[in-house]
C-alpha cells in the first residue's frame, strides 16, 4: 500500500528548467522513477533529460496527463501560482520544495487545498520516497537506490530533509528499511503535518512502526501527542525531539528552519518530549537511542 502513490504514479515537475529541478530530474530518473511531463512558462516544445516541458500544466495535462502528483519547485513568488495551477488542473498531490514562500501566500494555498481536499507537502519539503516501489518525488533520496533508504516497514517523517536521509541510514546500518519516508518541510506554515502523516502510517500495513523526529518551535508536536492518544495503542511511534541547547539562547531566536523559534515555554524541545512521552510515544534521546526504541517495539535487533 503507498501512502501518496497510485502504483504507478504520474508525475510532472513545475519549475523543470530551473537548476535545482534539472538536478533532481537526472537524480529522479536514475534512482527509476518515470517523470510524465514538466512545466516552465515559455520553455515549452523544449525537453530536460527526455522530460517534454509545457508552457502551462493545462498544456501538460493535455498532451501528457493527468497527473497524481507534481513537484512545485519555482521562485518563492511564484509558489502561489504554481501550486494553485496544479490544484485546478485536479492534481491530488503537491509538494512544493520552494523554501521562504511568503507566509500570505502560503496560507492561500493551503486553503485552496483544504476546499478541493488536495495534499500538500511543504513548502521547503525535500520530498517523499518508497524505496520498494523506486519512486520518490522530490531531491530526497538522491540518485542511487538503496543508498540511505532501503525498503522495509519503518516509516520515517521530519520537517528536516537531512534528518529524514540521516534517520533511513542509520536503520540500514541496522538492516532494516523504510516503507515512506517524508519531508514535511521546514517552513512557518506547511500542509502535511507529523500528526497526519502518523494518521496514514497507522492505516498503511506495510508500516510496522514510525520514527519522527522533531525540532524547536511550533506546537506539530503537541497536536502529534493529541493524535497518538486519540489512536489509543495504535502502531509504535518512536520521537526524537532535537534542539534542546536553545534553551541557552534568547528566547525568539531562529534556529535553522523559518518556524524552529521558541517564545517562553511555546516550542520548547524538552516539553514538547515530556508531551510525547506522555502520549505513549518512545521517546529517543539520539539517533543511536532512537534506533535501538524500533528494534524494541518491533521486537527485533539488528540483522546486520
Amino acid at each position: 500500500m503507498s501512502l501518496f502513490f497510485p502504483g504507478q504514479p504520474r508525475l510532472l515537475i513545475q519549475g523543470i528548467t530551473g537548476r535545482e529541478a534539472r538536478m533532481v530530474v537526472a537524480h529522479t530518473l536514475a534512482y527509476g522513477t518515470q517523470l510524465a511531463a514538466g512545466v516552465t512558462p515559455g520553455r515549452g516544445g523544449d525537453d530536460v533529460a527526455g522530460v517534454p516541458v509545457f508552457d502551462t500544466v493545462a498544456d501538460a495535462a493535455a498532451a501528457a496527463g493527468p497527473f497524481d502528483a507534481t513537484l512545485v519547485s519555482v521562485p518563492p513568488l511564484a509558489a502561489l501560482d504554481a501550486g494553485a495551477e496544479a490544484i485546478g488542473a485536479g492534481i491530488g498531490l503537491v509538494v512544493v520544495a520552494t523554501e521562504n514562500v511568503p507566509r500570505h501566500d502560503a496560507m492561500r494555498l493551503l486553503a485552496l487545498a483544504r476546499e478541493s481536499g488536495t495534499t500538500v507537502v511543504g513548502p521547503n519539503s525535500v520530498g517523499v520516497i518508497e524505496p520498494a516501489t523506486r519512486v520518490k518525488l522530490g531531491a530526497i533520496g538522491g540518485q542511487l537506490p538503496g543508498r540511505a533508504f532501503a525498503p522495509g516497514h519503518v516509516g520515517v517523517v521530519s520537517r528536516s530533509g537531512g534528518l529524514v536521509a540521516e534517520v533511513a541510514f542509520q536503520l540500514q546500518r541496522r538492516g532494516h528499511g523504510v516503507s515512506t519516508a517524508l519531508s514535511i518541510g521546514g517552513d512557518a506554515l506547511i500542509g502535511t503535518t507529523p500528526a497526519e502523516a502518523v494518521r496514514r502510517f497507522a492505516e498503511d500495513p506495510d508500516t510496522d512502526v514510525v520514527v519522527y523526529v522533531g525540532e524547536p518551535g511550533t506546537t506539530l508536536e503537541e497536536r502529534l501527542a493529541d493524535t497518538l492518544e486519540e489512536l489509543q495503542g495504535g502502531k509504535p511511534l518512536v520521537a526524537l525531539v532535537l534542539g534542546r541547547f536553545v534553551r541557552e539562547f534568547p528566547r525568539g531566536m531562529v534556529f535553522g528552519h523559518a518556524a524552529a523559534v521558541v517564545e517562553g515555554t511555546r516550542g520548547d524541545p524538552a516539553a514538547k518530549a515530556h508531551r510525547l512521552a506522555e502520549a505513549g510515544a518512545l521517546v529517543a534521546e539520539s539517533l543511536d537511542d532512537a534506533v535501538g526504541l524500533v528494534e524494541q517495539a518491533i521486537g527485533r535487533e539488528a540483522v546486520l
